[in-house]
């Protein structure tokens, strides 16, 4: 089966860093635009950032000049750096693939970013 594996969530201050990284199948990864989704409670799920794979990356208004979005194919893993985080980057963060036509998508479990002092 399909799994994505998400990691990297914690706690940390704000205007500290942390990295998450999400691990795919080896079926999915080479073909699949990766993203990564937040939600919040009390809010919808956002896409904050994308990388198709042809490498075309695009990132969410809130998020930009902060993350950063890349891919190690070799370990068919996706990561998003986080950087400057604030307060209202809190929320549980999701790994998703999606293929070209849209048709077909995984997920991962979600990982806790909390942003607090």
């Amino acid at each position: 089966q399909v799994q994505l594996v998400e990691s990297g969530g914690g706690l940390v201050q704000p205007g500290g860093s942390l990295r998450l990284s999400c691990v795919a199948s080896r079926s999915i990864f080479s073909t699949f635009t990766m993203n990564w989704y937040r939600q919040a409670p009390g809010k919808q799920r956002e896409l904050v950032a994308w990388i198709t794979s042809a490498g075309s990356i695009n990132y969410a208004d809130s998020v930009k000049g902060r993350f950063t979005i890349f891919r190690d194919n070799a370990k068919n893993t996706v990561y998003l750096g986080m950087n400057t985080l604030k307060p209202e980057d809190t929320a549980v963060y999701y790994c998703n693939a999606l293929n070209v036509m849209g048709v077909e998508d995984y997920w991962g479990q979600g990982t806790q970013v909390t942003v607090s002092s």
